[in-house]
């Protein structure tokens, strides 16, 4: 009775604890407080470790901010990173493996046996003890399987190059990144210069608008020429209005490439001449740029590289496993002779369900293995086109902000020659709002112009896949960022020109 209850007691203990575990894991939604309480923290990780704005950002800065504080950056740099680690990770698994082992058993009663007679049935021997009610055993063994090793050491160079997949995915990000930063930068630039103007010619529409008004009321002139009067200048504030609402956009696009806040007050260094980069690369040799830098291709060549290791890997586990395995152990019974002994041993092992499937598994590998070979084909023809299309692109914006400017300059004569031979009536005034609404819709169309043209840029630029970085970002802070891009924002300009 005492031994069934030395039994049934740890028992009982043991199912009442898997009960309450069981009962104790339930779902928890995150309560409306607490993400109250998280929002704080939340908004001042966004722009944690940020250097504060000084002055007017320059286009470099912009871009050296964008790359080093946007988050979509961040993202990528912490993917890479990761890849690094389990990178690292898989190397661990090329060592063989070492455990150590620890334990202690206690019992109620001796553990006694006897022997009994093969023929007779009878017992032969009188019951005796070999261990003792309490011991404690300690176990460190190393053991090598080639089978495994040989499958990590595959696994392990996929990873390596899983880890420059990552990199390559991180170059992508940057060129994107600077792409929209660039045209978001001379976006607010046209907007920031036109801001004050557009303002004026507003205020003078509304007040003429508002004398309109007061002529109807005093019956001065006939109603329909007042209406229509009227019309024509809610359509030019209509017309303004929108144009200020795009304008107005300007800053918190930039602003949230950059990473700041929603809101924040900054200006941006307009220079007083623009620059129109020249291009003298022929389309071959665009095309033959980006088929050696692109980001897309790499990983398309390291996902191939992956497919072959893959198809290798499968090969592997086709062998007989291996294993090598050494020990020392120690047991405190006091009946053994020998309390430590040392062990050596050699196991083979194959999974002979692994050899029948052996052509299905390889079918399955070397169709992986040609699915990357042919993305990267189909990958190569979208960067060809790509090619083709940026370059073509950038000419048709650099020939449309020409006419632009042109177009600009004329609006400017007519608005000139329009306040020259205003009148005090009505129709006077409309068409001094009109010239002055229609130039600076014009200019606007050249700031749009420019800023597409540069667009057009950074868009060449990113589908040719040069790399405007250092390798590692994270060691340079933000005014060394800005001279490496001012560096090669110069480089770029030369080799695009034809230049050395």
């Amino acid at each position: 009775m005492t031994d069934r209850r030395f039994f049934l007691r740890p028992l009982v203990a043991a199912c009442s604890l898997v009960v309450l575990a069981g009962c104790a894991t339930s779902t928890m939604p995150i309560s409306m407080q607490e993400r109250q309480q998280s929002l704080p923290e939340q908004r001042a990780l966004l722009s944690q470790s940020q250097e504060p704005l000084q002055g007017p950002v320059s286009l470099e800065e912009a871009l050296a901010r964008a790359l080093k504080y946007n988050l979509d950056s961040r993202v990528k740099l912490m993917e890479e990173a990761l890849a690094m680690r389990q990178f690292d990770l898989s190397r661990v698994d090329l060592l063989p493996r070492l455990t150590a082992a620890a334990g202690y058993t206690s019992r109620n009663n001796d553990l006694a046996t006897s022997s009994q007679d093969f023929v007779s049935g009878e017992q032969s021997l009188v019951p005796s003890i070999s261990s003792e009610r309490q011991r404690s055993v300690v176990d460190l063994g190393l053991s090598w399987n080639v089978l495994d090793f040989g499958v990590s050491y595959y696994q392990s160079k996929q990873n390596a190059d899983r880890m420059l997949v990552a990199q390559e995915r991180r170059r992508k990000t940057v060129h994107q990144v600077m792409q929209l930063v660039r045209q978001a930068y001379w976006q607010m630039a046209g907007a920031q210069k036109m801001e004050k103007r557009l303002q004026e010619i507003i205020t003078d529409a509304r007040k003429a608008l508002a004398d309109s008004r007061k002529v109807q009321a005093e019956r001065l002139v006939s109603p329909m020429e007042t209406l229509g009067y009227q019309r024509q200048l809610l359509e030019i504030i209509r017309q303004l209005e929108a144009v200020n609402d795009e304008l107005s956009q300007a800053r918190p696009r930039l602003a949230s490439l950059m990473n700041l806040e929603p809101g924040t007050s900054f200006e941006v260094m307009v220079p007083a001449q623009r620059e129109i980069h020249p291009l003298k690369m022929s389309v071959e040799q665009v095309e033959e740029a980006a088929l050696l830098n692109r980001p897309e291709l790499m990983e398309a060549r390291y996902n191939e590289r992956i497919g072959v290791l893959e198809t290798r890997k499968a090969m592997a586990r086709l062998l007989p496993g291996i294993e090598f395995s050494v020990g020392t152990h120690y047991d405190s019974n006091d009946f053994l002779v020998n309390k430590s002994w040392r062990d050596a041993g050699l196991r083979v092992s194959w999974n002979l369900l692994n050899v029948l499937n052996a052509p299905a598994i390889q079918g399955a590998a070397k169709a992986q293995e040609e699915l990357a070979r042919h993305q990267h084909m189909a990958l190569s023809m979208a960067v060809l086109t790509q090619s083709h299309v940026a370059y073509r692109d950038y000419l048709s914006r650099l020939s449309q902000h020409e006419l632009a400017q042109e177009l600009n300059q004329v609006e400017v004569q007519i608005l000139e020659q329009t306040r020259n031979a205003t009148r005090t009536d009505m129709q006077g005034r409309l068409q001094e709002v009109r010239a002055a609404a229609s130039a600076l819709v014009a200019e606007l169309r050249d700031h749009h112009s420019y800023a597409s043209l540069q667009g057009a840029y950074g868009q060449l630029l990113a589908t040719i896949g040069w790399d405007p970085l250092p390798a590692e970002l994270e060691r340079h802070d933000l005014a060394g960022v800005r001279q490496t891009l001012k560096e090669t924002d110069g480089k770029w300009v030369r080799l695009l020109g034809g230049g050395s």
